[in-house]
């Protein structure tokens, strides 16, 4: 989600973070995704990633623990960060507090789009318990599909999880791969980007027909322009007047490389 938005919201956010070498950096406001990308380009290694520090939680949940609020946190898959983790460490040292650590098994806009439902519930008056149910089973509904360049940056960031069994065509092909069980899994493939692009069209549009409120989302990693042609397609497709393009952060890059090209929604009932 951009910093203005949630800015203007009030959704607190804790970073994740980019290391280059020994130079360590917190990925909303140390460094955007366009300076990453100069760095990852510059750089002769792979930079690493890495949760944030239960410390970071501590001044939201003592402030939610003094106001008698309770907190959720809703965090990326834990099978692909260790934030749960440390939101649950951070967690325990609140005894006395109602905070609710929620794994989300995705990333990205679709964690986003939890984030902004969230809110909405919140706004509405929603019992915590209430808000954790809903999201509970939006979670199950959510689905994330991204075009990738390539899998090298998923395999050495240790994260490619069941789309490991496509690497020995990794030269011959263009991966359409999906969020599935909380890791990155082969969805499909493609001789071109183009066709694999058209097939991420394609398919969204399949799983979001007659489906009125899909919280939809493309995402994008330098590839702007592909990506507005990507939204505006399904816009059009799908009669949807707004659909959120996200600048993908860095530590999301980290892994998946420049130019990948996604979308995230959730499915009806």
């Amino acid at each position: 989600l951009p910093t203005e938005l949630t800015t203007r919201l009030e959704i607190p956010i804790i970073p994740q973070f980019v290391t280059f070498g020994k130079q360590s950096f917190r990925d909303d406001t140390e460094m955007t995704p366009i300076s990453f990308l100069e760095h990852l380009r510059s750089s002769p290694e792979l930079p690493k990633t890495s949760a944030p520090p239960p410390a970071l939680y501590h001044p939201i949940f003592e402030k939610a623990t003094q106001d008698g609020e309770s907190v959720i946190v809703i965090a990326p898959s834990a099978k692909m960060s260790g934030t749960v983790r440390a939101a649950t460490v951070a967690k325990n040292d609140f005894e006395s507090a109602d905070i609710r650590v929620i794994d989300t098994q995705t990333v990205g806009g679709s964690l986003g789009a939890l984030v902004l439902i969230a809110r909405d519930l919140v706004q509405q008056g929603k019992s915590p318990e209430q808000i954790e149910n809903e999201l509970t089973d939006l979670i199950l509904r959510s689905r994330s599909y991204f075009v990738v360049d390539t899998l090298e940056y998923l395999q050495k960031g240790g994260r490619i999880g069941a789309a490991q069994a496509l690497l020995g065509e990794v030269f011959q092909i263009k991966p359409i791969l999906q969020i599935k069980d909380g890791e990155a899994a082969p969805f499909a493939k493609a001789r071109t980007k183009k066709n694999a692009i058209n097939r991420l069209i394609e398919h969204t549009c399949l799983e979001l027909e007659g489906n009125l409120n899909p919280h939809l989302c493309v995402m994008h990693i330098d590839a702007e322009k592909q990506a507005n042609a990507v939204r505006d397609e399904l816009a059009s497709k799908l009669g949807i007047d707004s659909i959120p393009l996200y600048l993908l952060p860095s530590a999301i890059i980290t892994h998946t490389g420049p130019k990948a090209i996604a979308t995230g929604f959730i499915v009806g009932k």
